[in-house]
């Protein structure tokens, strides 16, 4: 067993801040000198409420968001997403348009097909194995909204600039680069992400949500899966995930107060992203996937010469402290996954290491 932490590159659950975890620690047992652990108390209490309050809050702030914009947090992940979005927005008559960038575009295409909604994919990168982000799309005019993923941890793809809809309101799964740069929210009517990636431990999704989509909502849906219910109890409709949503108010904590906010955020994730391209660009060992311009700030997927190279890297990289590289199980490789947690020492000295590794086995 290790007796000191390694440096984390995992894709979700991933690096969590260090300071962030000292804080839970140090409050664990007695919380806020209730005499309870933070996983004791009740979600009715002042003390939870002013933990999902001080989260809203704090997210607002970050993000930009006016009063029209409702945040919440959601149990089952961002795969349930996949079937409330088409459940609660897609009455009969309307149509969506799917923009299919890989993994989890591919899995909200089918979650609303299984509701038999009439949803199109209006574009797609399946072609090159979605090694890159589509452009110059025509989405249709009648559609309800548009639905894409921003960044996609399999594929290391990232929308660079959400693509113009014209007015449709743009429905966008960010779990694994919410909070890693500002964006204008204004187009998006909602916004969803599984908080394991970047802004906090699994168990939980962020939702957030513009007024004028909660009046889509039909009176038919059993209560857990209609948006309206979470929007009108503050999440606290049922016993929330407490926990989960305790860290992500810390995680929320150290961006704005610690790191400075998400322009600083967007500073630091844009140096370490460089470095690491730039070791792999300057390399004729290490292969990057995806095309030039659409290569994902948070999520850096590799290939080396061959498998048991790989194979071999990511072993190595382990017995020296860097943890997380291999690749996803269905496309192989390796994958640095350098989310807001992760330093700017952690992927220098990945990038050191992988310069090493080049040198004995290139």
């Amino acid at each position: 067993m290790k007796e000191n932490r390694i440096y984390n590159f995992n894709a979700g659950p991933a690096a969590l801040p260090l300071s962030v975890l000292e804080e839970i620690r140090d409050s664990f047992l007695n919380f806020a000198g209730s005499g309870m652990s933070i996983t004791e108390i009740s979600h009715r209490s002042k003390s939870f409420d002013d933990i999902i309050n001080d989260a809203v809050a704090r997210t607002k702030r970050l993000l930009k968001l006016d009063d029209k914009f409702h945040v919440l947090f959601l149990q089952g992940g961002a795969s349930m997403q996949f079937c409330m979005i088409p459940m609660n927005f897609l009455q009969e008559g309307k149509s969506a348009d799917y923009v299919n960038t890989g993994t989890w575009s591919t899995k909200a295409i089918k979650e609303a097909k299984l509701q038999g909604k009439p949803i199109k994919v209006v574009a797609s990168s399946e072609d090159k194995n979605f090694s890159y982000i589509p452009k110059n799309i025509e989405f249709s005019k009648d559609a309800v909204y548009v639905h894409i993923t921003s960044n996609n941890t399999i594929k290391g793809t990232q929308w660079a600039n959400f693509p113009e809809t014209n007015g449709i309101p743009l429905i966008i799964d960010m779990s694994s680069d919410i909070m890693c740069k500002p964006f204008d929210v204004e187009p998006f009517g909602l916004i969803y992400a599984g908080a394991q990636k970047n802004i906090g431990p699994a168990g939980v999704c962020m939702v957030i949500i513009r007024e004028d989509l909660l009046n889509l909502v039909p009176d038919n849906l059993p209560a857990m899966l209609k948006y309206s219910t979470f929007v009108s109890t503050n999440s606290l409709f049922n016993t929330p995930p407490c926990f989960a949503i305790y860290i992500i108010q810390l995680v929320l904590k150290w961006i704005e107060e610690t790191i400075g906010g998400l322009d600083k955020m967007e500073e630091i994730n844009r140096k370490k992203a460089r470095l690491l391209y730039k070791t792999i660009d300057d390399s004729g060992f290490y292969k990057g996937t995806t095309e030039l311009e659409s290569r994902s700030m948070m999520n850096i997927t590799f290939r080396l010469l061959d498998e048991e190279l790989e194979t071999r890297f990511v072993q190595e990289a382990l017995e020296n402290d860097l943890g997380g590289l291999k690749g996803h199980s269905s496309v192989g490789g390796c994958r640095a996954s350098i989310y807001n947690a992760t330093t700017l020492e952690a992927v220098e000295t990945l990038t050191d290491f992988m310069k090493t590794f080049e040198r004995k086995n290139g």
